[in-house]
């Protein structure tokens, strides 16, 4: 049996902080275990949120100094994480960054946060731009979890995150299938910003809204629903074909029937294939309000995990993926991302 530890960091596109997990991981012979030892999302400061959330807009020169000062900012929280919990003997951490740009049919995927600052400030290996080299070799990037979710989740018949975006990943022909269904929190928690809230907890706003037909059918319209898997979302597709969308209607209805849309085409998704469960995890998860209305569409089972697997199941994977990538496993799954082959992405810092 071989066993390591790792450090896994996420941040998502919802920017609502950085996720840091502490695992254990166990292989014996082809089957993997973790127990997760410590774990902690690290709330940005108002200066990181505004400056991730600008990332965007910046110039060239703006963003390679971003990229240095976002990795510094990852080596000294992860840094300040060791010592907290007084960690020793770590193999290697694995940092997805927070990504800016993701455009993988013109070849680029960004994500930023210099794995080498972070190794810099720890002094431990780091495994980091994990996306990249799939979307060279003309894959989306993305989804990158489901090497996670078969190797550490094989018990459930699937895994849907509800992050800044929703993905889903499900063995189907003996494959795994994954694949971007819809935008959640990076869309829930742009309309809760006009009513002076960073998130809509418990899809309480929604709630009081009601939903517009007209608005409804024209983002269930939206061509990218009908296109067939692998694909990928980015916070451009929304720029594009969701927020232009969004005016002159009251806050309160926008909410009602983006979460609408959002358990429509989750719901879609998961009635489209024989799975008897479904296991949820990402802040999505506790947004009540949209996951019944996810159960009132479909018969599938869906189960809300303990918090720690739905806060960091993210980073989780992440650090099992720096571990794959250390051993040169495959880490990135074609049939997930639809690259022409399986590989081991990142590089090693």
């Amino acid at each position: 049996m071989m066993t390591f530890h790792a450090i896994g960091l996420m941040s998502g596109t919802s920017v609502d902080g950085l996720d840091i997990c502490f695992a254990e991981f166990k292989k014996q012979e082809t089957t993997w275990t973790f127990r997760i030892l410590q774990a902690e999302t690290i709330p940005y400061s108002l200066f990181w949120e505004e400056k991730l959330k600008e990332a965007i807009h910046l110039s060239s020169e703006e963003l390679f100094e971003l990229n240095s000062a976002y990795g510094f900012y990852l080596g000294k929280e992860v840094s300040d994480f060791l010592r907290k919990y007084r960690l020793k003997d770590i193999d290697l951490i694995a940092s997805h960054g927070h990504t800016v740009f993701h455009q993988p049919q013109k070849k680029f995927t960004l994500q930023i946060g210099d794995g080498r600052a972070i190794r810099i400030m720890t002094g431990l290996p780091v495994i980091y731009d994990f996306r990249t080299q799939d979307v060279l070799m003309g894959g989306n990037g993305a989804p990158l979890v489901p090497i996670g979710d078969a190797l550490l989740f094989s018990e459930y018949d699937a895994c849907l995150n509800l992050g800044g975006f929703s993905n889903i990943s499900l063995q189907v022909n003996q494959q795994r299938v994954a694949f971007d269904i819809a935008p959640v929190n990076i869309l829930l928690n742009y309309l809760a910003s006009d009513l002076h809230k960073s998130f809509d907890e418990n899809g309480d706003l929604a709630r009081k809204g009601k939903v517009i037909p007209e608005l409804l059918t024209q983002l269930n319209a939206l061509e990218f629903y009908s296109r067939s898997h692998p694909k990928s979302l980015g916070i451009e597709w929304c720029n594009e074909y969701i927020f232009p969308k969004l005016s002159g209607i009251a806050t309160l209805d926008l909410l009602a029937t983006c979460t609408e849309h959002i358990a429509l085409q989750i719901s879609n998704v998961l009635n489209q294939y024989p799975i008897s469960n479904v296991l949820v995890t990402g802040g999505g998860a506790y947004n009540t309000y949209l996951i019944e209305k996810i159960k009132s569409k479909t018969a599938v089972e869906v189960i809300i995990p303990e918090k720690d697997i739905i806060d960091y199941k993210e980073a989780l994977i992440f650090a099992l993926m720096g571990v794959l990538k250390l051993n040169n496993e495959i880490n990135v799954l074609a049939s997930a991302t639809g690259s022409p082959e399986n590989h081991s992405s990142g590089i090693i810092a």
